[in-house]
């Protein structure tokens, strides 16, 4: 099945769902445009997800995505807390701030019942997952509604466990992606390989169509995934100087200072995602130990950042970018998705 027949979008262009860049505004404006617009969902309080879905219901008449995380909560580890405190200590004396007086918490909630009895009354037509799929009674109250559904693989294992599971179409989740890794049968980053290594052996593993994420940011590298049997493409950090997008001053000074240099890191959330390298990320080490599992690692962070950035500096900030911002422009977010058609539809015709 095409990927445009399958989400019923005009073009098989998806606008990436990005917690720290957008709000419905980038995702109306990618759906009016002719492409899927994809709402991140997963640090959204309850009443911005009923009000951010109602936005959408107001703002478009067309395809949307909303997508949620799949994680299992962990434990908290008092043991771990305490050292991924120690590690911060420096900062939070530098900063004068109290590390006691920094409540623990999560800062990512997974897709439960009590979130999809809010996402039920609007009947999204497709609901994206990171780190896997939700337990099988939940997938079932989402395809109930007449939901697609697509989730991230990271290596061609996951593609096959989503597919058997139940995925409507998957996101071949590339090295080169901005944001979270969506890896969840394997912790292993090296397992994590190129989106143009990863694509086409997904693509020869399933039957399901597949959409080819990381590191496309412009024409040819639409045009690379459509020679690899893409069904579609899916890019995210292309977006992210766009008026609609809701990127903090400090991270869109990061991406305008051009050659981003990136980096997974473990250190904002506890899970690895991509982001520019910062001086957090020199100075700890993009990957610790210490750091609490995710989502637990970004409580301590939180006043940091507040910090920093209210000085301009991006020094705790999670700066999530893919490795190839060159295509990054302020220009209108439907104007780069129509361009991202257009590149798509050459190839298709040659």
């Amino acid at each position: 099945m095409r990927l445009e027949s399958l989400l019923g979008t005009r073009y098989p262009v998806i606008q990436a769902p990005m917690a720290l860049g957008q709000t419905s505004a980038l995702a109306i404006a990618a759906s009016n445009a002719g492409g899927l617009g994809s709402l991140a969902c997963a640090t959204l309080t309850t009443e911005t997800l009923r009000g951010e879905l109602q936005a959408m219901r107001a703002g478009t008449d067309q395809p949307y995505n909303v997508n949620f995380f799949c994680h299992t909560p962990p434990e908290p580890d008092a043991d771990r807390e305490a050292a991924w405190r120690k590690a911060l200590a420096p900062y939070f004396a530098e900063y004068g701030i109290d590390p006691a007086t920094i409540p623990a918490g999560p800062g990512r909630e997974p897709f439960t019942h009590q979130v999809a009895d809010i996402v039920e009354a609007f009947r999204p037509p497709v609901v994206s997952f990171h780190f896997g799929l939700p337990p099988p009674e939940l997938l079932d109250r989402v395809k109930s509604w007449g939901s697609k559904v697509l989730a991230s693989a990271t290596t061609v294992e996951e593609a096959v466990w989503l597919e058997r599971n139940g995925a409507d179409a998957i996101v071949a989740q590339g090295n080169e992606a901005g944001g979270h890794r969506g890896m969840f049968l394997t912790d292993d980053i090296d397992t994590q390989i190129g989106t143009f290594a990863l694509l086409p052996q997904v693509v020869a593993a399933v039957r399901v169509p597949v959409i080819a994420a990381g590191g496309i940011a412009d024409a040819r590298g639409v045009a690379a995934a459509h020679a690899l049997g893409a069904s579609g493409v899916q890019i995210g950090t292309a977006f992210l100087l766009c008026p609609e997008a809701t990127s903090n001053p400090v991270h869109r000074a990061a991406i305008k200072r051009g050659a981003a240099h990136t980096a997974l890191t473990n250190l904002f959330t506890g899970r690895p995602a991509r982001g520019i390298v910062n001086r957090l990320m020199k100075e700890l080490g993009p990957i610790s130990p210490a750091a609490p599992a995710f989502p637990l690692a970004t409580s301590a962070i939180a006043p940091l950042r507040a910090k920093a950035e209210a000085k301009g500096l991006d020094d705790f900030s999670p700066l999530w970018c893919g490795q190839n911002a060159s295509a990054c422009r302020e220009v209108p977010a439907a104007q780069l998705l129509r361009e991202f058609a257009d590149a798509w539809r050459q190839a298709a015709s040659r």
